[in-house]
């Protein structure tokens, strides 16, 4: 018989494969200071574009001193135990009140985690004889809550509707077949590729299957549609989703998640989501500090202006430059090249050596071999010279990839050398 670790021991994995040589650069890397544009690495100075804070609120000043007064008020503890069962209060509730709102639907469930919490939404909203069908492109939280799923299920291509329409006439005949229904799940906003996912047309074909829709729009809440109330509302099509996800860790800069939709089945997740029935409500400091975050949000439009012009200017700018950033229309910044690992990774290095900019990078095999894929966040807090600094350096980085100069044999060893 094998030692269950033995296997782990050999292989480290697709990724992990190269942590000898990565750790604590390419992966695991240590950012230091305060959350802002520009931060430390190594002990230089960086343009840092892999922070999720869009609206630039993670360090905003009434930000920092409603989460510090929140802390002093209420410390970590408060309130203790699952909100079924001792950790409910008045301002959870507010905020669940305010979010519902703000996102025009008639109730919310707070969650404490955005990754826990949506697997296991997914599971509480289907039983065996229930069929998923979903965006093959969907974030790793959304596939996992689907291997919970005792039923069947059905990937379309990514924000491909003929074949969602194929995968319906399947998914049709499974559920009428199982005496179960239909739940769609795909993204409001793609954080890899940052397209939006097609919703308005999905919504459209409610007209010709039965079905319910479920989106995560962890990358479009606070900042799309005219409100910022999301992906849904920017597409005109609030009305026919039918369960709206999103977290507080991007555009919030905080932690947790929430739900909304429809009273009755909010209500029944409150009291059949295992991950908040058996888990510590989310902490009052963080329910205060995102009551302020949502007026911030609903008050100071100037933030999501401030965004997008950034965007435009990033964006445009690469385009001018002859750069691939594909079919993105949402902040989210991908920069598509072509290199091997190693290739990849000796850019980044000179990247962050010589031109001081740190950004993400995607290689193999998240995406197929041959493919480099560099995701660019631009927040309201980035500045013009950020974006022109950024600009240039890939200029220049680009003409060097061009010509060969990052080629290697395998990827830099940058790994952290043991004290």
């Amino acid at each position: 018989m094998a030692d269950v670790f033995e296997k782990l021991v050999k292989d480290g994995g697709p990724i992990g494969q190269h942590m000898d040589r990565a750790h604590g650069y390419f992966a695991f890397p240590k950012l230091e200071g305060e959350l802002k544009p520009r931060m430390k690495f190594r002990g230089k100075e960086m343009i840092v574009w892999s922070l999720n804070n869009y609206l630039g609120l993670v360090n905003h000043p009434e930000v920092r001193k409603a989460d510090t007064e929140a802390a002093q008020k209420y410390g970590m503890g408060n309130p203790m135990g699952a909100r079924m069962m001792s950790g409910n209060t008045d301002k959870h509730e507010a905020l669940e009140n305010i979010i519902s709102e703000f996102v025009s639907r008639e109730d919310t469930m707070l969650l404490n985690f955005g990754y826990q919490g949506i697997m296991s939404c997914i599971d509480a909203l289907v039983n065996r004889r229930d069929v998923i069908v979903y965006d093959a492109e969907a974030h790793a939280c959304i596939v996992d809550g689907i291997r919970l799923h005792m039923g069947y299920t059905y990937a379309f291509k990514h924000n491909d509707i003929e074949d969602f329409e194929k995968q319906m006439q399947r998914a049709e005949k499974m559920a009428e077949k199982q005496g179960g229904g239909i739940l769609v799940i795909t993204e409001g906003v793609f954080g890899m590729d940052g397209e939006q996912g097609i919703l308005k047309e999905i919504v459209a074909l409610k007209k010709k299957f039965d079905f319910r829709i479920l989106i995560d729009d962890a990358h479009g809440f606070g900042y799309m549609g005219p409100t910022g109330a999301g992906a849904d509302e920017a597409q005109g099509c609030q009305a026919g989703i039918d369960l709206y996800f999103s977290t507080f860790v991007k555009s919030m800069g905080s932690i947790g998640a929430f739900i909304s939709g429809p009273k009755a089945v909010i209500k029944y997740l409150r009291y059949n989501t295992r991950s908040q029935i058996f888990a510590k409500s989310l902490p009052l400091i963080i329910v205060d500090g995102m009551l302020k975050r949502m007026e911030m949000v609903k008050t100071m439009p100037e933030l999501r202006e401030k965004l997008w012009a950034n965007v435009e200017r990033l964006q445009n700018g690469l385009k001018e430059r002859g750069f691939d950033i594909g079919h993105t229309n949402s902040p989210v910044t991908p920069i598509y090249m072509k290199g091997d690992v190693p290739e990849a990774t000796s850019m980044v290095m000179d990247l962050r050596e010589n031109y001081h900019i740190f950004c993400s990078i995607v290689v193999y095999p998240v995406i197929p071999k041959g493919d480099i894929i560099y995701r660019l966040i631009p927040t309201a807090a980035h500045s013009f010279d950020d974006i022109d600094e950024t600009l240039k350096a890939f200029e220049e980085t680009k003409k060097k990839l061009d010509a060969g100069a990052y080629k290697a044999v395998d990827i830099p060893d940058m790994a952290e050398k043991a004290v």
